[in-house]
């Protein structure tokens, strides 16, 4: 196997000499492509941009399209990750999205419409899944893969069980990277703000034989220094360092007018802090912080500094080859992960807490994963008045995960492997000039299977099932400006297995398939010349055996349920204003009302919180009932909001002001609900002045994250203490962006 360490050094370091040394080289050469922010086509003078979106697996019009979806743009996620954010800043950026993770940058969580999985277990199954460059990163580990040099983050809400597959009833985060072009291209980024963080990235593309072979390197590089004191060791600075790298080589291959080939290799290096969890931070009898908290202090007694240390490696061959009425794809990709993460998951001491904490725990999870996929489909040519596509899709990873007590109890390995494989087709028509519509079809079937290595019992499972996905909407233009669409899609998010437990002394569990039937209505308008763009969808969606994960609670365990039903419904609204050539502004909010329907449905509560949810005794332990509980994580409402106006300042630049804010509201952390673990009302914001120039060749600013310092909570740990952690300090620095 190539080295993978040396490969990632090789790709990050040439790709970042190339970014940073190119400039003086092609002052006379511009990739028009990146004149404007990527995903976005060039916009009429003091008009919006175009977006363009592939949610039917081809480029298309966002206000064409019969889905609820939003757009990240390459110079807004650059800008989310100025200070050296994780994909977890990507919370709340897009209506009805929410991330949070507690494994650090290692092992995030998604949320779309409220549902997700609050399973912090390396071998969690989630509802939404995340797809970079058309590859699906099925494990928690692979999602975590640090986003640069990108081109589009697209998020599509609701079941997308026809072209993705399963584990999709929740909704795609989709991330396309930049690629290699006939022209040479360079862009580069690079900031220095508290706390020591450094974010350099790049990307550069060479064109070695143009219209054949085409190169591209991109890089990535953030950085933070220890900033965290220990106050029961004393030591000072002790934790909160991190240092991830990430590379990137594409080469793209066009020997004739038909045939492409491009592949891709990726690869990452993680050593880092993982979440620091902070003892008895939350209440007693409300969320609020009490006086336990200090931002800068932790007092951990184990855990080994919250060590988390992952690499990953993507490796992708996608072929396109173009016959006179219809295109045929393969996409070929072989991906690994390794690494593991250890906690004071109690979060402090016994001698001095803060807090009560009854026994201490300290624990680590490893990971080794390998992962493969191939997709093979036929898409008719665009424009005609009938498109179409059929593929088949075919799915395998193989990991073992072993779980660490450094007190109690002994080192458990779990094998879990997966084989799922899928045939589906899609197909649109136009039946008036005003009308189109879409239908798709997916017939999957999923396996899993699961034993524990090195055990006289091997506590062996399998689970299985076959199924069938299907969507149709319904897309008409009211005119020019305005469209209507309406869809009823199903999906479903396979059966899955947990046995972390099986290190505790505890039988795996297993959850049944979790089916959705979505419905969902929208109005997309651009209006006043497209300087107004305004969409909104209502959603209603039921679910069948909607699969939650039981957390923590007085065992500390982690077992899969079914409730017996689940629904939510909502809305959503995206929407921006070009109210002067020289002044934008975006907003978004989004609404879900999300409920457990199970009358019987009773799990863990906490040792040292107050429980709202009726309380009974089960086998001498007691349990809360949660029917009508809103789903954990699930935001009632989201909203995010941006500005940029521009003073010209000389002939080629002008002097820009940019700010963005996202909401938060009220949000239940587990299935049961208490006074102290949930948050509400939380809200933060940053801030860029610099200087740009108008073709976008240079751009110097200072910046700040969190601006205002908020301190918010965003999870907790609930089995022996009120144990909490927070989001990211305040960071201010300067950034320079380049591109040519």
């Amino acid at each position: 196997m190539i080295d993978r360490s040396l490969s990632l050094r090789l790709i990050s370091a040439s790709t970042l000499a190339l970014a940073f040394a190119s400039p003086a080289l092609a002052q006379d050469t511009v990739d028009s492509s990146d004149s404007e922010a990527p995903g976005a086509e060039q916009a009429d003078e003091g008009a919006l941009d175009v977006i363009v979106v592939t949610a039917n697996r081809r480029e298309e019009n966002l206000q064409t399209v019969p889905i609820s979806a939003a757009t990240i743009s390459a110079d807004a996620a650059q800008t989310i990750f100025d200070a050296g954010a994780d994909v977890t800043a990507l919370a709340a950026r897009v209506p009805g999205l929410f991330v949070e993770s507690s494994n650090g940058r290692a092992a995030p969580r998604f949320y779309i419409r409220g549902l997700g999985n609050t399973d912090f277990d390396l071998a969690a199954s989630q509802p939404v899944s995340v797809v970079m460059d058309e590859v699906v990163l099925e494990n928690v580990t692979l999602k975590s893969f640090p986003i640069f040099d990108v081109e589009r983050i697209e998020v599509l809400r609701g079941p997308q069980g026809t072209l993705f597959g399963r584990n999709t009833p929740a909704g795609i985060v989709k991330i396309d990277t930049t690629k290699p072009g006939d022209e040479f291209a360079v862009r580069g980024s690079a900031s220095y703000g508290s706390f020591g963080s450094v974010a350099i990235d790049g990307g550069v593309t060479v064109p070695v034989l143009p219209g054949m072979l085409s190169v591209r390197l991109s890089g990535l590089w953030q950085q933070r220094d220890d900033w965290v004191d220990n106050g029961f060791t004393g030591e000072e600075d002790a934790l909160g360092a991190y240092s991830d790298i990430a590379g990137r080589a594409q080469v793209l291959f066009t020997p004739t007018d038909r045939l492409s080939i491009l592949g891709s290799y990726s690869v990452r290096d993680l050593d880092g802090t993982s979440t620091l969890f902070r003892a008895n931070i939350l209440g007693p009898g409300s969320n609020d912080l009490n006086e336990n908290y200090d931002r800068d202090t932790v007092f951990f007694d184990a855990g080994a500094g919250n060590q988390a240390k992952y690499t990953a490696e993507i490796s992708t061959v996608k072929l396109d080859y173009d016959f006179d009425f219809a295109t045929l794809t393969s996409i070929s990709s072989w991906a690994d992960s390794e690494g593991s993460s250890r906690g004071d998951i109690d979060g402090g001491n016994l001698v001095d807490g803060p807090g009560f904490i009854p026994f201490p725990s300290d624990s680590q999870d490893s990971i080794v994963l390998d992962q493969f996929t191939q997709e093979i489909r036929l898409a008719s040519a665009s424009g005609g008045p009938i498109e179409w596509q059929v593929g088949g899709f075919y799915f395998s990873s193989d990991f073992d995960v072993t779980t660490v007590g450094f007190n109690f109890p002994p080192p458990v390995t779990v094998n879990h492997t997966n084989d799922s494989w899928a045939l589906f087709g899609q197909v649109t028509g136009e039946v008036t000039e005003a009308l189109k519509l879409t239908g798709g079809l997916r017939y999957t079937e999923d396996e899993k299977d699961f034993f524990v290595r090195d055990a006289a019992d091997p506590q062996a499972r399998s689970v299985s099932d076959e199924r069938i996905s299907w969507d149709l909407a319904a897309f008409y233009e009211l005119s020019a400006d305005a469209s209507l669409y309406a869809r009823v899609a199903s999906g479903f998010r396979a059966p899955t297995i947990q046995g972390r437990d099986v290190a505790f002394f505890a039988a795996p569990s297993v959850a049944d398939s979790e089916k959705i039937m979505s419905y969902e209505a929208g109005l997309k308008t651009e209006l006043a010349d497209r300087r107004v763009r305004f969409n909104l969808a209502g959603y209603y969606y039921t679910i069948e055996d909607p699969q939650f994960s039981a957390i923590g609670g007085g065992g500390n365990f982690v077992q899969l349920v079914n409730a017996n039903k689940g629904r939510g419904y909502g809305f959503e609204l995206d929407s921006a204003f070009q109210i002067t050539p020289d002044f934008l502004v975006t907003a978004g909010a989004s609404y879900n009302n999300t409920k457990i329907q199970d009358g019987d449905l009773a799990v863990g509560i906490c040792a040292q919180c107050t429980v709202l949810d009726p309380v009974v005794d089960i086998g001498g332990t007691d349990r809360a009932l949660v029917d009508g509980n809103p789903f954990p994580n699930a935001p009632e409402w989201i909203a995010d909001v941006s500005a940029r106006y521009g003073i010209p300042f000389g002939d080629d630049g002008e002097v820009f002001f940019y700010t963005d804010w996202t909401y938060q509201g009220a949000t239940n952390f587990f299935l049961y609900e208490s006074l102290e673990f949930n948050a509400d009302n939380q809200i933060e914001g940053g801030l860029r002045i610099g200087y740009a120039a108008y073709d976008d060749s240079v751009e110097v600013a200072v910046f700040a994250r969190n601006i205002t310092d908020e301190d918010n909570v965003k999870g907790g740990i609930d089995f022996n203490n009120n144990t909490g952690f927070v989001n990211d300090p305040r960071v201010i620095g300067i950034s320079v962006r380049f591109n040519y």
